[in-house]
């Protein structure tokens, strides 16, 4: 095992890194969510946000691995930062003589493939990586290299927000306490931070939709073009079958006795078994691929990349694209039963929106409505978990999309504050606070609609979003 080198500007990047004081604290929602997303498209079990101190790696963020160290001459991080100006690719550890002897390669977590990302701060030291890794060989796309590289700039940037979110707490702090009797001016400074707050939330929102729309559009396109490919082919191989199939009915018609290896050949494939599975295997091949296409057309349609203007729309397809997106999360698991889908779509009109918008608030409120009814079985032993969507004109000119649970409701306390941005209820990494208070935004705000719901303990919420038609 080959010993990393220590980086000619050690001290000052040992300095840049203690700036941030972010060395041993709690794990953040912000991190960690990109390091799910590093997983996601890297396609591998662990992903890291790793900082490299004097002695050891240490982990802000980590997705698949229980440690939250290592020594500093086991790291491979330790590596990455030496070039900062280029990312580490490791394909296969066993082949490469800085790591094949290397404990962490040798025993758990048995590293294989190594990718990471370096982490540059403005003033261009390299403090750690943003890495993918792996147990098994592999190699990434140039796309999948430039969004690990893109991500790991976002680690920096949550880096630089904490800093910069530090010195305002202290700045408005020393200003409480100089100016303890001027309310007057606590209440301007509340509600620019207000105001501020509000700015950010639709910055969040316009570059996750962007982000997401990019990126959904990009799998449905990599999706597409392979499944079309077999989808095209199918037809030929069922001709191709059903042409062998009939020839070796006339073979064993003209010759019903072949010779003895022939004979011992087809008991062993077991050729009546063949012959009346494989159309099936063709038959649920074919089905594979119209289910795998239908997906991709939802996909594509619930991004609606490129769409900045307002046009009718069918809310109907929008809820159903949407509810495809979340299917997996209905079927019965070990937590759960099956969570049964009750629509009750009304005759109403298209309505003039930004799709792609009303699309994310459907897939907030939905995945608000999935996690209260599978919490509901978990702490109320709730039997059958339902989620009701009814669609109906509420008023004229105005429809009306009522998303009903019968998980436990919305606690009391917390009523008030569902809608402001960055609150949320649910543990750390489960959650950003921004799912509502961005709903509520696009629905009043970018569409002169309502946003408002009921709920009663043990008897489940529904939320109604009125929009109007034009």
């Amino acid at each position: 095992m080959k010993q990393p080198p220590l980086p000619a500007n050690e001290q000052d990047r040992l300095k840049a890194l203690e700036r941030y004081q972010i060395l041993d604290t709690d794990p953040e929602s912000g991190f960690d969510d990109l390091t799910s997303l590093t997983a996601y498209i890297c396609g591998t079990r662990i992903a890291l946000v790793s900082l490299v101190d004097d002695r050891r790696q240490w982990f802000k963020s980590k997705v698949g691995l229980e440690v939250t160290e290592t020594p500093r001459e086991l790291a491979f991080c330790a590596h990455a930062i030496c070039q900062p100006d280029k990312m580490l690719i490791v394909p296969n550890a066993l082949e490469d003589e800085r790591f094949a002897t290397n404990p962490l390669v040798t025993a758990d977590p048995n590293i294989r493939f190594y990718a990471g990302a370096p982490l540059i701060t403005p003033d261009g030291f390299a403090i750690g990586t943003l890495c993918a890794i792996d147990r098994e060989p592999r190699k990434l796309d140039p796309e999948k290299i430039a969004a690990l590289q893109a991500l790991s700039r976002q680690v920096i940037s949550q880096l630089e927000l904490k800093i910069n979110i530090a010195k305002l707490k202290h700045n408005i702090s020393k200003q409480v306490q100089v100016e303890q009797n001027l309310r007057g001016t606590n209440q301007r400074l509340t509600q620019i931070l207000k105001k501020l707050r509000q700015t950010q939330v639709q910055l969040i929102q316009s570059e996750k939709m962007s982000s997401l729309g990019h990126l959904v559009a990009g799998i449905a396109h990599e999706i597409n073009n392979p499944v079309n490919f077999i989808y095209g082919n199918l037809s030929h191989v069922n001709t191709y079958v059903k042409d062998l199939l009939n020839l070796l009915t006339l073979y064993q018609q003209h010759y019903p006795n072949p010779n003895d290896e022939i004979q011992c050949q087809a008991k062993t494939i077991d050729v009546s078994f063949l012959v009346e599975d494989l159309p099936k295997i063709l038959s649920s091949m074919e089905i594979g691929t119209e289910r795998i296409q239908e997906i991709v057309l939802s996909l594509r349609n619930f991004s609606r990349l490129g769409e900045s203007e307002k046009k009718l729309v069918d809310l109907h397809e929008g809820i159903e694209n949407t509810m495809l997106i979340l299917r997996h999360r209905l079927t019965a698991t070990a937590e759960h039963p099956n969570i049964a889908i009750i629509k009750e779509y009304g005759d109403i009109p298209q309505v003039e929106c930004y799709a792609s918008q009303l699309n994310q608030v459907f897939m907030n409120i939905l995945s608000n409505a999935i996690d209260a009814v599978e919490e509901s079985v978990v702490k109320t032993q709730n039997p059958k978990p339902k989620i009701r969507i009814r669609t109906e004109i509420s008023r004229p000119n105005y429809v009306v999309v009522k998303i009903a649970d019968n998980g436990a409701g919305i606690p009391e306390k917390i009523q008030p504050r569902i809608f402001d941005p960055f609150f949320t209820s649910k543990p750390v990494g489960k959650g950003t606070g921004l799912g509502l208070s961005i709903s509520y935004q696009i629905v009043v705000d970018k569409h002169g609609g309502t946003l408002k719901y009921k709920t009663k303990p043990n008897n489940g919420t529904e939320f109604w979003i009125e929009i109007p038609v034009k």
